[in-house]
């Protein structure tokens, strides 16, 4: 099994944001990796990364990044891929990675979710790769069907809580 999403962190301390898009890319069946790189740290390794991701197999890149975030740039700087840039919640409540991520310049787009955004970072990544994919794009109309399914159940639990002035 080859990956065709590539999930990139700045370092491992931004796993247990990013897991939960490795769950979603796993109940979709949609095989990934994940890796960690720093845009600062290992800058070689990033471009190398970057310009040999499409002759690998891969179709998207999700890049998670905090603080100056610069990772989901660089990456998009280097390669022809679709990057989507997940901010990750540090100093500034995240804010701080959030517009750094999207003040690209033209030319170097970078989709970008919000802070601690990485199931929508998977979900956007799956609406894409579904454009070409049928079996993927039927598993993810059965997701957004459970969602809908979901909030449905939802309203009707509400509707069994009694106040004394709730009208319905």
């Amino acid at each position: 099994m080859k990956p065709i999403v590539s999930i990139i962190m700045g370092s491992t301390s931004d796993l247990p944001v990013m897991e939960k898009a490795c769950q979603l890319l796993n109940d979709m069946q949609v095989p990934f990796e994940v890796n960690a790189l720093s845009a600062h740290r290992t800058p070689t390794e990033v471009e190398q990364f970057a310009k040999n991701a499409s002759q690998r197999g891969i179709r998207v890149i999700i890049a998670a990044a905090g603080m100056a975030a610069a990772l989901p740039g660089v990456i998009a700087a280097n390669t022809t891929l679709p990057v989507i840039g997940v901010p990750i919640k540090g100093m500034l409540d995240g804010l701080d990675a959030m517009l750094s991520i999207i003040q690209m310049p033209p030319g170097i787009p970078v989709a970008t979710v919000g802070v601690n955004g990485a199931m929508n970072a998977a979900i956007l990544a799956v609406e894409m790769l579904a454009l070409s994919d049928e079996a993927i794009a039927i598993r993810l109309s059965s997701y957004k069907e459970s969602l809908r399914a979901k909030i449905e159940k939802a309203n009707k639990d509400l509707a069994e809580v009694k106040y004394e002035y709730k009208t319905n």
